[in-house]
């Protein structure tokens, strides 16, 4: 099989472009979901066990000291919502976080399922670099959204019971 072989300069631009395009299209995709598909946390988004509800990432990670430091871009897209702050303290705004929460999950989960393209015109080292990036830069936020929605979720089901008030 013959190979294109680019030059360096050309590949390391395609491979910005590239990293660029998959964080912009994975991040408008989950975007336009409904509000209907982030209604639950599905198969892939749902706590496991060693998570223990998010105290494994207070405990062990001390995700709660340096999660404030990562760029927020929730807002990016038009009627996007950022996830700096609660939108309110009641049930609407707490499903509205939990709710953006997930959809910001799974556009770092896309993103770094993108990782593996990058062999289709790399060579192994770089690859393997650009599959470590992918990981690197997405899991942290996945890491986070997963513990903000696990520490909200039983608060968000208290009011609901208690009828929504403070």
């Amino acid at each position: 099989m013959l190979r294109y072989v680019m030059p360096v300069w050309a590949t390391i631009a395609v491979d910005v472009v590239a990293w660029g395009v998959f964080h912009a299209g994975t991040g408008y995709a989950a975007h336009r979901l409904t509000d209907q598909r982030l209604a639950r946390d599905g198969w892939w988004l749902r706590p496991r066990r060693f998570e223990d509800g998010g105290r494994f990432y207070r405990r062990v990670l001390r995700i709660h000291r340096w999660k404030d430091r990562l760029p927020e871009a929730g807002a990016l897209f038009d009627g996007g919502i950022s996830k700096r702050e609660l939108p309110g303290r009641d049930v609407a705004g707490l499903a509205l976080f939990v709710r953006e929460t997930r959809r910001a999950e799974l556009a770092h989960w896309w993103a770094m399922a993108c990782s593996p393209l990058f062999l289709l015109w790399n060579p192994p080292l770089p690859s393997a670099l650009l599959v470590a990036y992918g990981v690197l830069v997405n899991l942290p936020f996945i890491l986070i959204q997963r513990y903000n929605r696990f520490r909200l979720q039983p608060l968000l089901g208290r009011l609901e019971r208690r009828g929504g008030l403070r």
